[in-house]
């Protein structure tokens, strides 16, 4: 195992992985430094990418109790495709971001989406006008290439060269006009595109606005850009799937979409209003399995409370619980991968040691000295955990990530300390079923799980 701490991380995300651990969400950098398990589904999905890629389209559902590991999985998926030239664009469901609603909570979560829009060259996001103008560049490249003319030196400002460019542009446009909203897409689309040959900054920054789905009323699309239309809460999707067929034509494989914190739409108090984001996501499900989207993966994720409920969770709309529901033969280590729902089984031991081991490098790396820890130290560490009341249904990897860290902080603080020592102690080992007694810290040991667990109960 020594052999395998030795791989150099910058500090900078070095700070970023451990901060965000200890504060129990996901690093958007630094996961290829921790990340272990969850093979078999990153395959299933990377499978799905390649079918992307070909013209096809993909939906998919990741299942998994609260700190089981759904947003650390999407995130490794979204630097995975990146990596093979797609366009990502992720979004956290909330009170104000639905997937359907009739005061902008639809748009919100469009909004977010085109927010968080990366790339390959722009992981961090907002990268929409980076898009559109390496779209404008490939066109004048490939022009040039054709023509044997060149935007720069002698041939600049060259009408036939200008001409050449914006035909190919008007190709794009014209093929998209048979899509539901591409002739308004394709519009704005030109738009920008004069809006960049006559270097006008101020007009480009308006149509960005009206991508980024910004204007509120048609009347102020129609004073600032000359249009008379807008992105809406009931037709900001049709929009997604444009952004995922001009994509490819701008030289991306695609377009991924990733929603997170599905719960949220199990929490609506109002049923009529859950059941219009349900049938939202039955469209866009529709939608990839059908071929009515090209271009497009979607995947979202929740926890099995939010989709399996027949009263109030994804399973409460009929069509969808037909379409979902899992089968007769799946079960917990013999999952069906290529099924619509993807459910998250708990990471074993032997792969969280692994990310202990990792951790603690990386945490000695962060701050400047070399870890204390032994194989034997970390071993004891996991027994102790996995070895706690309840901890083979209820235990998961962000409590556990948790725990360590806290001890990595604790011995680097108090460098006379060991490992052993605090690991051995009452306090840490109170709830580990060989010690006798151990029925107070049942719930304790339970952590907040407890709390989670009956968090949404209702009589």
């Amino acid at each position: 195992m020594e052999e395998k701490r030795e791989r150099k991380i910058p500090k900078r995300i070095a700070g970023a992985v451990i901060n965000s651990l200890k504060g129990g969400v996901v690093p958007r950098i630094g996961l290829p430094y921790i990340a272990v398990g969850r093979k078999n589904e990153i395959a299933a999905l990377l499978h799905d990418v390649d079918i992307i890629a070909d013209g096809g389209a993909s939906f998919r559902f990741i299942v998994g109790k609260y700190g089981s590991g759904k947003s650390f999985l999407l995130q490794t998926i979204r630097s995975y495709v990146m990596d093979r030239g797609f366009a990502v664009a992720d979004a956290d469901l909330s009170p104000e971001r639905r997937l359907q609603g009739t005061k902008g909570q639809g748009l919100a979560t469009y909004r977010e989406l085109i927010r968080n829009l990366a790339t390959k060259t722009r992981p961090e996001g907002g990268a929409l006008m980076l898009i559109l103008d390496r779209w404008i560049s490939a066109v004048q490249t490939e022009t040039a290439r054709e023509t044997g003319l060149s935007p720069e030196g002698p041939d600049a400002g060259n009408p036939l060269f200008e001409k050449a460019v914006e035909q190919k542009i008007l190709e794009v446009i014209r093929s998209m006009n048979e899509l539901v909203h591409g002739f308004d897409f394709a519009r704005l689309l030109t738009r920008y595109w004069q809006a960049s040959a006559e270097g006008d900054d101020e007009k480009k920054g308006l149509v960005l606005k009206w991508f980024r789905g910004e204007y509120t009323s048609k009347t102020e699309a129609k004073q600032e850009l000359g249009v008379n239309i807008i992105i809406t809460d009931d037709d900001w999707y049709e929009y997604i799937k444009l952004f995922a067929w001009f994509l490819k034509k701008a030289g991306y494989s695609g377009l991924m979409i990733m929603v997170d914190e599905l719960v949220n739409v199990y929490k609506i108090p109002n049923a009529i209003s859950r059941q219009y984001n349900y049938e939202k996501i039955l469209t866009m499900y529709n939608d990839t399995l059908q071929g009515k989207a090209q271009y497009l993966g979607i995947i979202m994720s929740g926890t099995p409370q939010c989709v399996e409920d027949r009263r109030r969770g994804v399973y409460s709309y009929e069509a969808l619980r037909s379409r979902l529901q899992e089968g007769k033969f799946s079960r917990e280590g013999a999952r069906d991968m290529l099924a619509p729902v993807i459910r998250l089984d708990p990471l074993t031991a032997e792969e969280m040691l692994v990310l202990t081991g990792k951790l603690s490098d990386i945490h000695g790396q962060l701050y400047g000295y070399q870890p204390g820890l032994t194989d034997e130290d970390l071993a004891m560490f996991i027994r102790i955990e996995y070895g706690r009341i309840g901890a083979d249904s209820h235990i998961t990897p962000r409590e556990v990530i948790r725990d360590f860290i806290e001890l990595l902080d604790i011995l680097y603080q108090n460098p006379d300390r060991k490992a052993s020592e605090l690991l051995s102690s009452e306090e840490f080992s109170f709830a580990a079923p060989e010690m006798p007694g151990a029925g107070a810290g049942d719930a304790a040991g339970m952590g907040g799980r407890a709390g989670e667990d009956f968090a949404e109960f209702e009589i």
